[in-house]
């Protein structure tokens, strides 16, 4: 009973605060509400205020169950946040190592090597032995970049983290509650998301993966560990072909 209260009370409280702080940034609209709008895939304008506040509702639903994990959240989704602001058009890790190589840092280095030492730093508090320490910092990045891998059409990046977040709920612990995280905040921006009113953008789609993957750290011993890293550097590898998948789907 205590433990499906603390899940309840993590994914309402990141619902209510993903709902609050998108509110209060439609009003406010710091620098202009044009500096929040945006125009998607068919054309349309739509809002950004819904990323910000899913991933700073995301941080502070992580940080009151595990700091370290709160800590990876906030820096995923300030990268992310970053990227929506100074980003171009180049996608993929090779364009933006490229660039580096010639002297350019772009947004898209900084979200790589941001939210990858993030990673590596929650996941070495969140675990005892050195492998798992490693290991944890890749599944908690690899999980940020696959949700934004996959926020290509409306719904697409929320809709994942609800149905990849879910399985973790019926698990004990502090996994449960940062799964419940994770379904909170997502389940928050999905409707809007889906009606094309909003866009979570890099901001909500890596800060809401980072949290799923702190899910997968705190509820796993080694060997899930290693299949979850496994899994998520396969997908970094042929990101292209998920990102079209997920592009393809109805």
């Amino acid at each position: 009973m205590i433990n499906r209260t603390s899940r309840t009370t993590s994914f309402a409280l990141a619902a209510a605060l993903t709902r609050a702080t998108a509110a209060a940034l439609r009003v406010k609209a710091p620098g202009g509400r044009a500096h929040w709008e945006r125009t998607n895939h068919v054309g349309r304008t739509v809002e950004l205020y819904a990323g910000p506040a899913s991933a700073l509702a995301a941080a502070v639903g992580a940080a009151r169950i595990r700091p370290a994990a709160g800590l990876a959240v906030a820096a995923a989704g300030v990268c992310g946040a970053y990227d929506d602001v100074a980003g171009d058009d180049r996608r993929g890790f090779r364009a933006h190592l490229r660039a580096l190589r010639e002297g350019e840092v772009t947004s898209g280095a900084v979200k790589l090597f941001g939210i990858s030492g993030a990673g590596l730093v929650a996941g070495a508090l969140l675990k005892e032995r050195p492998l798992d320490k490693v290991l944890a910092g890749i599944v908690i990045a690899g999980a940020a970049h696959f949700v934004n891998l996959v926020d290509v059409r409306p719904g697409r990046a929320a809709g994942a983290v609800l149905v990849l977040a879910a399985p973790g709920l019926l698990r004990k612990g502090p996994g449960a509650e940062l799964a419940a995280v994770a379904v909170g905040a997502a389940a928050a921006v999905l409707p809007d998301d889906l009606g094309e009113r909003v866009m979570i953008g890099d901001a909500g789609a890596h800060a809401l993966g980072a949290v799923l993957g702190a899910a997968v750290v705190a509820a796993n011993g080694r060997a899930g560990l290693a299949a979850h890293a496994a899994a998520v550097v396969a997908a970094a590898v042929c990101g292209d072909r998920v990102s079209e998948a997920a592009r393809s789907l109805v």
